[in-house]
């Protein structure tokens, strides 16, 4: 009997190896057409045997140099000496696949960075068939990534020294972008604001502000924050609220609208405003008192006339007076008298006013420490007759003299004088006590003590600052100006509890002896 499926068999058998035949030529085709990827196969060996025309333009070598030679040719020859290319088999059949970026040669012997993948493949029976090669030239890939990386942290170290915080955000108000002074201004870190919306940085009725801006421009309405440079207030992380000055750009991204925000501190600079602006009211502050000096010394002149022609009427009417014993005329005669030597002392008073707030530089001097003290005490005492102090000197005996500036001095004890008064004021035992004594190593040291309210502890550490004052209408002048006179003199001051309540000051001032020797 003929058999009649043989010639069906044979003809499914050529359809079949047709089909074949044109699926290979195809991914031939395929394989081929990839000219940006080097595909190659390799034998169990490591010879090659499939070459793409990839392989050839990226490689250099044509398929008929490279079918049957071991694939190592285009390992460098640092590698070739490593034994890369068997290890890198020995990988691929163990784990299956090698994944690499390597260095890799040419024909002509140059070298390239690739993007190496090595497949190992298997039968069904799962015995190594070979392997399967893809590799990708990425050397000007990297090189651009290197550039672009560069650039970026080229970006970053800028940003890094710019003095203005700089916050990135969405159309949404979301910060992508926090930078390095940002962390600095604010007090956060990066991560804590990243992904937020910047409302968190912005004050509560503002932030309400900010949000309705941000919905109107996203819906086309005007631009009330964008490229402009304006003032604004701003939330540090510790709830403190501070005034900043704020730049935002745009740029449009992919579609997608992205706003860069500038933001400068005003703390410092609004403090500095506040400093001069104080500074200046203290200049005119200055500037009044010296004009009162210079007054003072202008009244002291013209009144001393007067009084000097007061008291020559007064001694010629009590020359006038005959001599009586008794009667209505010898009481006459006593006012008289008594009327022309208060005349004198008014005359004398004002003599040592007008000394006293002299611009003139009296100079350094040896002087009867004894006699500064009770002018300045006479001076000081002016007007506080009602007050009923009860006052004690104590000088030294072997105090000698010292070498200073006589009014500077008396400038310094007369503010201290009138101070421990003005601080008696209130009490009922007003007692101001002035001792001078011979200190150690050629100094005198003069203390003033006082039984008044003492020193108030609000001002203890700046109490010879200018311009600090505890008195309400007090100018704070007095006791800064007092240091400096004293430092001038190469001496010091300072203050303490007195013994009885109330404050102690002391002052040293340098020994004529001392200064001779």
């Amino acid at each position: 009997m003929t058999s009649v499926g043989h010639p069906v068999s044979t003809a499914k058998a050529d359809a079949i190896s047709q089909k074949n035949t044109v699926m290979a030529e195809e991914l031939g085709l395929l394989i081929d057409g990839a000219t940006n990827y080097a595909i190659y196969m390799l034998d169990q060996v490591g010879r090659i045997t499939i070459w793409n025309r990839g392989a050839e333009r990226i490689k250099g070598w044509a398929g008929a140099e490279v079918i049957g030679r071991n694939f190592a040719i285009t390992y460098t020859p640092e590698d070739l000496a490593a034994g890369k290319p068997a290890t890198d088999l020995q990988y691929a059949h163990q784990h299956g696949r090698l994944e690499e970026d390597s260095w890799r040669v040419r024909k002509d012997g140059s070298e390239f960075l690739a993007c190496v993948t090595i497949t190992a493949l298997y039968d069904t029976a799962g015995a190594l068939r070979g392997f399967g090669k893809v590799l990708r030239d990425i050397t000007d890939q990297k090189a651009n990534e290197a550039a672009i990386l560069r650039r970026e942290h080229h970006l970053r170290s800028i940003l890094a020294t710019v003095p203005d915080a700089m916050i990135v955000m969405n159309e949404h108000g979301i910060v992508s972008m926090f930078s390095a002074t940002a962390e600095q201004i604010f007090g956060y870190d990066q991560a804590e604001v990243v992904g937020r919306n910047v409302s968190m940085l912005i004050p509560g009725p503002i932030s309400q502000q900010h949000d309705e801006h941000l919905d109107a421009y996203r819906k086309g309405g005007a631009r009330r924050f964008v490229g402009i440079v304006r003032q604004d207030h701003a939330t540090r992380k510790n709830g403190e609220v501070f005034p900043i000055e704020i730049a935002v750009g745009e740029a449009s991204i992919a579609g997608e609208r992205i706003f860069t925000s500038f933001i400068r501190d005003l703390t410092e600079r609004h403090h500095a405003q506040q400093t001069l602006k104080k500074l200046q009211s203290d200049l005119i502050h200055v500037t009044r008192i010296s004009a009162m000096g210079t007054m003072a010394s202008t009244l002291a002149h013209e009144i001393n006339q007067p009084l000097t022609a007061i008291a020559n009427y007064l001694e010629a009417s009590r020359a006038l007076i005959p001599d009586a014993e008794q009667g209505l005329l010898h009481e006459v005669a006593g006012a008289l008298d008594l009327a022309a030597a208060q005349t004198l002392r008014a005359g004398g008073i004002v003599r040592r006013l007008r000394t006293f707030v002299d611009v003139g530089d009296v100079g350094f001097r040896a002087e009867r420490l004894s006699d500064i003290i009770e002018e300045a005490v006479s001076l000081g005492l002016l007007g506080a007759h009602h007050t009923s102090v009860d006052v004690s000197m104590t000088i030294a005996p072997d105090l000698g003299d010292v070498f200073v500036d006589r009014i500077q001095i008396e400038q310094v004890l007369v503010n201290l004088i009138r101070n421990a008064v003005q601080a008696m004021l209130e009490v009922a035992d007003k007692r101001l006590t002035i001792t001078a004594t011979r200190d150690a190593d050629g100094w005198a040291e003069v203390t003033v003590s006082d039984t008044g309210t003492g020193i108030d502890p609000a001002v203890r550490n700046r109490l010879f600052q200018a311009f600090v004052s505890s008195k309400p209408d007090g100018m704070g002048l007095g006791l800064s100006i007092c240091r400096t006179i004293i430092e001038a003199h190469g001496g010091r001051i300072w203050a303490d509890d007195g013994p009885d309540g109330g404050a102690a000051f002391h002052i040293c001032v340098p020994l004529a002896g001392a200064r001779d020797e």
